[in-house]
């Protein structure tokens, strides 16, 4: 049933990427028709490449958020300091503050000091917005783990290096692929700071989706929709396998 819930959407999306017409009360496409085909991978719109620097934006992102939240949540979690609680909360600002008002803020900083209508600028506030997701989940995985194996590493002579790669990476891999993921999906779905921050001049596969889906051409609309999903899920099942495969791990959250 739930695998039902999950494709039966996509299998939507796919009837009307290929529809010509369809209207009611038809229950199937009166027409069919490969404009969308033409659309996407015909070259002249330069989806496709579009596409590739988003995932790549994307991914950038995704790795840096994972790189401040993990000696973030560490910290959080397994030091005691003035503030702890006050840091807590100033981490999950970008959540609280309505995007609107966050982001245009963010915009007069960033015209200060040059960032805007950069690329820089883009990743920059792609990982503001990751960053309330990826360092709470780092910090339920820390907390759930600890750091007594690591301690006892150290006892038995590992150096730090080794503790790092033999127990702290593997113990926190789990949450790292989650966090990823989520970094991921909220930076490749950003539309409105992207075009805010980006000025236009940096398009990502959001912001030349969107005007699709408003025109209300369903076939093209779902046509980019069908492809923004299968990208995304695309990336994340490559790296859980290249993760899977390296370190040995048996839970996956895909495919078995």
């Amino acid at each position: 049933m739930s695998y039902f819930l999950v494709l039966f959407p996509l299998l939507i999306l796919f009837v009307w990427s290929f529809t010509g017409r369809w209207s009611w009360p038809h229950l199937l496409p009166e027409t069919f028709s490969a404009r969308a085909l033409g659309e996407l991978f015909g070259g002249y719109s330069g989806a496709v490449q579009v596409l590739l620097s988003s995932i790549l934006l994307s991914t950038a992102v995704a790795l840096i958020a994972i790189a401040v939240s993990v000696p973030a949540a560490r910290a959080i979690v397994l030091t005691a300091f003035w503030g702890k609680d006050f840091l807590k909360f100033i981490v999950l600002l970008p959540v609280i503050v309505p995007a609107t008002a966050f982001a245009m803020g963010v915009h007069m900083l960033f015209i200060r000091v040059g960032l805007s209508d950069t690329v820089v600028g883009v990743i920059l506030i792609h990982i503001i917005l990751c960053l309330p997701y990826t360092v709470r989940i780092m910090s339920e995985v820390t907390a759930a783990t600890g750091d007594r194996l690591e301690a006892q590493a150290r006892v038995l002579g590992a150096s730090p290096k080794k503790t790092l790669i033999s127990i702290t990476f593997p113990l926190a891999m789990p949450g790292i692929i989650s966090a990823f993921c989520m970094a991921f999906i909220v930076s490749f779905s950003q539309y409105f700071v992207t075009l805010l921050i980006g000025g236009g001049t940096v398009t990502t596969y959001a912001m030349f989706m969107f005007p699709y889906i408003q025109s209300g051409d369903r076939t093209i609309a779902a046509a980019y929709s069908l492809l923004f999903v299968l990208s995304t899920l695309l990336v994340f099942i490559v790296l859980e396998r290249r993760i899977k495969k390296y370190y040995n791990i048996e839970d996956v959250f895909f495919f078995s």
